[in-house]
């Protein structure tokens, strides 16, 4: 067991001397020298890259860690926005019903393997092994041509194996007499599918090499273009003649091509697409096959996040099969729950890790624990106040969401309600949805693979035994609802646990401060529940069930959110003034137009 280093105080963590700081500790002006901690955090500078390949390139060099993951939140809200419109379009064209599952389950299939051959390792180790290598004498140049190298190669083999044994992927994935997902219908997909995987490994690669120089534009601005060819892919589907052949099923079939193609050339454009910025950095690829010791620990680390993909997948084969024992539609409705409640995580804590990530790298390399345990306790309470009130508003907007937007094209009523209701459910496990990705990058930080993957196990045999439970006692109807509140109730396991061991490895961790800001927003969320539900009940339901959505989606929406935000900007919560100084500039800068 690590030893714990001394207790930190909250308040008293920024009159450390200097020599027991950490070597980006923020200055401090004496005239301020009473302010919390929170208020430089938000103003600390990110640690400009070590590498001559990018050294007065990386964006984020020299900027704040606000600026950075701000920049990237807005490339990541329209990225989100974009790609939902695409889900939308999807369901308009397609419908919610027997289509729609199978390409839904057969879009899955390409994630599942490039995680399984290389995606954990990719988006977990990979950008801190990069930023060590960049103490090389080249830069880490060769390191990375050599990661490069294998990568490439281990991917190609993937896919091409893949490929091959498409119909073994849908055998696992779907019951033959699953009533929900059409067998033929996915394995032809699958086909046509399956070979994004090449491209999915070298987005994640090229985006960890940039990331790691401290370049987070292109890779986060890249998934816009996958969603525009997609859409765009769908409006040919719909133009073009004919229905989408369900029996028998032909690979020859346009519409069925269109679909396809399209998608895996949305992934192939988002890929390609970053070649041009780590030209930039001055960084060039050429073939090096030779050993580097360093791979070694690469080879170590990278077993224990397969087993992490492993142990995660085999919940993922036994929540599939048991929406597709449900009604037709199941595996819709929790995918695009999924995409919507995974929505806010995307748009900001997405951009916060991203940005954190090699800070902690770096942390955790010099072995600077208070700065580590500073950036974890200040993205843990920045997600509380943020996540805490969206998911207070989901859970009453849900239906309304489901109804409003999820009723256009070949979208039904029942549908749409049941996807709403689901995503209602859902909002339970936002928060700590958040929380375990983010305890992930820190062990990751600190090179240890090992404790995630034994946190996923626990997680999995959790969540296992109630999803048996849920196909045994729930309908076909309700199956759904049950599989998203067995997730949540996995990530809140998944995130005690985590915060459990990173005590034991870390020491003091800031937890008391932590709970009194989710006491707050908790209670500032309730009062936002309040307000919604009570104008929810204002609208006249003799405007029908569709019209009301609408009015209640924009009413109950603004006010459950703007009601927490404003008792939290009236408390003058540290943790939320990054928000208000945000919203205070853009209305400065509207004010100045």
């Amino acid at each position: 067991m690590a030893e714990h280093p001394p207790p930190v105080d909250d308040e008293a963590t920024v009159f450390l001397p200097s020599e027991l700081r950490g070597p980006h500790w923020p200055t401090r002006d004496p005239d301020v020298s009473r302010r919390p901690y929170d208020e430089f955090a938000t103003q600390i500078v990110a640690r400009p890259p070590a590498s001559p390949v990018s050294a007065g390139r990386g964006e984020g060099a020299g900027s704040s860690l606000a600026r950075s993951s701000g920049r990237m939140a807005v490339a990541s809200a329209v990225s989100r926005v974009t790609g939902f419109v695409a889900k939308l379009l999807l369901a308009a064209v397609v419908g919610t019903g027997v289509a729609n599952d199978s390409f839904t389950v057969a879009n899955t299939l390409p994630n599942i393997v490039f995680e399984l051959l290389f995606g954990g390792v990719l988006a977990s180790v990979v950008v801190p092994l990069l930023v060590r290598s960049h103490d090389d004498p080249d830069g880490g140049r060769a390191y990375t041509q050599r990661l490069i190298t294998m990568a490439f190669v281990l991917l190609a083999a993937g896919t091409a194996v893949a490929v091959a044994i498409a119909p073994v992927f849908t055998a696992v994935y779907v019951d033959k007499s699953s009533p929900t997902a059409n067998p033929a219908l996915t394995t032809a997909l699958a086909y046509l599918l399956l070979p994004q995987i090449l491209f999915y490994g070298l987005f994640a690669l090229l985006s960890a090499i940039l990331n790691a120089q401290n370049v987070f534009g292109p890779p986060a601005w890249a998934p816009v273009l996958n969603n525009v060819v997609v859409t765009g892919a769908l409006v040919v589907f719909a133009l073009v003649p004919g229905e989408l052949t369900l029996d028998p099923v032909r690979m020859s079939d346009p519409k069925l091509l269109v679909l396809g193609v399209g998608t895996t050339l949305g992934i192939v454009a988002q890929a390609l697409v970053l070649v041009p910025a780590l030209l930039r950095t001055g960084f060039r690829f050429r073939w090096r096959w030779g050993f580097d010791p360093r791979i070694k620990e690469f080879g170590r680390l990278a077993a224990w996040i397969l087993g992490y993909v492993v142990i995660s997948h085999v919940g993922f084969v036994i929540t599939t099969r048991v929406l597709t024992g449900g009604n037709s539609g199941g595996v819709t409705a929790y995918s695009y729950a999924s995409l919507l409640f995974q929505l806010p995580y995307g748009i900001l804590g997405v951009s916060l890790l991203t940005a954190l990530l090699p800070r902690m790298s770096r942390a955790a390399a010099d072995g600077d624990t208070v700065s580590l345990v500073g950036d974890l306790s200040l993205a843990s309470r920045v997600s509380t106040v943020l996540f805490v009130p969206i998911s207070a508003v989901l859970a009453v907007v849900g239906t309304p969401i489901g109804i409003a937007i999820f009723t256009w094209g070949r979208g039904t009523l029942a549908d749409a309600e049941r996807l709403g209701q689901t995503l209602a459910v859902s909002a339970v496990g936002l928060l700590p949805y958040a929380l375990v990705l983010l305890q992930l990058r820190v062990f990751y930080a600190m090179k240890d693979a090992r404790t995630p993957t034994l946190i996923m196990l626990v997680m999995t045999a959790v969540k296992i035994p109630l999803l048996l439970l849920c196909r045994g006692l729930l309908d076909g109807e309700h199956i759904v609802y049950g599989v998203m509140l067995v997730n949540g109730a996995g990530f809140i396991v998944g995130a005690v646990l985590g915060q459990v061991w990173l005590w034991v490895r870390l020491g003091h961790l800031r937890s008391k401060r932590s709970l009194r800001v989710g006491l707050i927003t908790l209670l500032a969320s309730g009062l936002g529940v309040v307000a919604a539900v009570l104008a929810g009940y204002a609208v006249p339901a003799s405007l029908g069930v569709i019209p009301a959505a609408w009015v209640k989606l924009p009413v109950q929406g603004l006010l459950g959110m703007a009601v927490p935000f404003g008792v939290l900007a009236l408390l003058k919560l540290p943790e939320f003034t990054p928000v208000t100084r945000r919203v205070a500039g853009l209305r400065r800068r509207f004010a100045a137009r």
